[in-house]
């Protein structure tokens, strides 16, 4: 059985090799860009990145295992043993310089073994701002549920390897993993013993929370406000309150991403918001679908929604815009889905809405 592995990546490699800059590492870690960074200490950073790349590249296991944390963990999981090259193995990285720099490097280790590697740059994982954190939370607990939980399916066997990356994310993993991972492991503290948690034999069961509060649900994921008043009835755990709305908390993001794709896939619903309608003859242009594309036409219609309140909000996977020569009634488009068979959503405004009309190939 192949392993899906999955590592929280972090800046120890450079830390370890800072020396008496290791202060630099640790001030620039939440940097997006060298551009951020003041000069000199840009280029001092510069060179610890290629000297760090250059190490790891000639290192033993040994020397590995004393520079990089992450490699620890790997290490002690295959006990010294060869890496089997039928595993896959991600790495979480931040997206920020210095983390991509790093998990750049660690990559480099693994693809000198065989495995396959792929970095995942996960959007706002930065340690400064809470709201940011949170969003990259979501995003984690999104590719836990919807890719791992692919791989899961498939045969595959998940662990989580905690040993590097920050504390917050690695906490947080550590609670992703009791549901989504086979295991979690890390080395103990300074010793060479791998500490082994199993996953445990819970499940979640969302479907009914979901189903009883969906249109709340679907505002919330959206991104579209919510008072308090209309979340009413709603486990608290799962909102955050902030000057009488709410969002979805971390835990409300999960029970979203077990429970949220099923209720999706299941029909095209009516819109979140009253500034979005659909057309007489919508359904019917909707009638093939699959679970997966109505899934998807129900996250694009939350998206369409919540740029007509907020019109800058316009995210590459919506791509809402005036048609070049209107066809019809049809004056706008936007994208259904962009992949095989990509189709597009076309619509008109009318009383102050914006009507989708119909569920069609992109005209040319």
């Amino acid at each position: 059985m192949p392993n899906l592995i999955l590592s929280t990546c972090g800046t120890s490699l450079l830390t370890n090799l800072a020396g008496d800059q290791r202060g630099l590492v640790i001030r620039h870690a939440n940097a997006r860009t060298p551009e951020e960074v003041p000069g000199p200490d840009r280029e001092v950073l510069a060179g610890l990145i290629e000297v760090a790349g250059q190490r790891l590249g000639v290192a033993d296991a040994r020397e590995r295992d004393r520079l990089s944390a992450e490699l620890n963990g790997m290490l002690r999981y295959y006990a010294g043993g060869p890496w089997p090259s039928r595993d896959t193995h991600w790495l979480i990285a931040t997206d920020t310089w210095l983390g991509q720099a790093t998990a750049a490097a660690i990559a480099g280790v693994i693809e000198a073994t065989g495995a396959m590697v792929e970095v995942k740059r996960i959007p706002d994982l930065r340690t400064d701002d809470l709201a940011e954190f949170r969003s990259a939370m979501a995003e984690l607990v999104r590719l836990c549920a919807q890719e791992v939980g692919g791989y899961r399916a498939a045969g595959w066997r998940v662990v989580f390897n905690l040993t590097g990356g920050f504390k917050s994310v690695q906490g947080f993993m550590q609670a992703l993993g009791m549901l989504y991972a086979d295991e979690s492991v890390y080395v103990f503290e300074r010793t060479d013993q791998l500490l082994r948690l199993p996953r445990l034999p819970i499940t979640l069961d969302a479907d009914d929370l979901v189903r009883r509060h969906e249109a709340v649900f679907r505002r919330l994921a959206a991104g579209l406000p919510v008072e308090v008043a209309q979340a009413e009835g709603m486990p608290d755990t799962l909102l955050m309150e902030d000057s009488g709305q709410v969002t979805l908390s971390v835990w409300g993001d999960l029970v979203w991403a077990e429970a949220g794709a099923k209720l999706l896939g299941e029909r095209i619903w009516p819109p979140v918001d009253g500034r979005l309608r659909l057309g007489a003859g919508f359904e019917r242009s909707a009638a093939g679908c699959s679970a997966e594309e109505r899934r998807q036409v129900n996250e694009r219609l939350g998206d369409l929604a919540r740029h007509l309140s907020e019109p800058r909000y316009n995210p590459d996977r919506l791509d809402f815009k005036p048609l070049k020569v209107q066809h019809g009634r049809w004056t706008h488009e936007c994208d259904a889905w962009a992949k095989a068979g990509a189709k597009r959503l076309f619509g008109y405004f009318e009383d102050g809405m914006f009507v989708v009309d119909a569920l069609a190939e992109g005209l040319h």
